[in-house]
């Protein structure tokens, strides 16, 4: 069964998710250069309840969003393939917006999550899942892991000429 998923498919799942009683927690992001801190991340928020959604920024949406222009390092394609293949994860879907609150909108999750650096009164679509009796939950990060601090590490070492193991 496919893991990526269009919105009106995803909503159709879901649907069948909720009549089995199922606990529907929704996340989003890049996950660009997927590192241990997201894999942590990722098991933190199945911990939430029963399905995981991941809304994946679109790469027009991730150039928008001002992580520069060489960003996104890996095509939206491909992110979702690698977010599919983690068993965590139940679906993924890819969203074009500059903010997932539609998606959060239509998937109604039951649970909303996001990381350590968004507060709660931050995050994006809190209100529509409080209104609904749900949980809003922000996870705190791993030390040490950054999609952006690992481009600037890699840039660093290839403009050095090292070319070993950049860690």
């Amino acid at each position: 069964m496919p893991k990526v998923l269009a919105l009106p498919a995803l909503r159709r799942r879901l649907a069948a998710h909720r009549r089995a009683g199922e606990r529907i927690v929704f996340t989003n992001g890049v996950f660009d250069l997927l590192h241990p801190g997201h894999v942590r991340y990722l098991h933190a928020a199945k911990r939430l309840g029963d399905v995981l959604v991941v809304g994946l920024n679109s790469d027009r949406s991730v150039r928008r969003l001002a992580k520069g222009p060489e960003r996104p390092l890996v095509r939206e394609r491909d992110r979702a393939e690698v977010l599919a293949a983690l068993e965590m994860v139940d679906y993924v879907t890819i969203f074009g917006a500059d903010t997932p609150y539609e998606l959060i909108k239509a998937t109604r999750p039951d649970v909303l999550v996001k990381g350590g650096d968004w507060t709660a009164d931050r995050i994006v679509g809190a209100d529509l899942v409080l209104a609904r009796g749900g949980v809003v939950k922000s996870l705190r990060f791993a030390p040490g892991y950054s999609t952006t601090s690992l481009v600037k590490k890699i840039t660093t070492e290839a403009h050095r000429g090292n070319t070993r193991n950049p860690r």
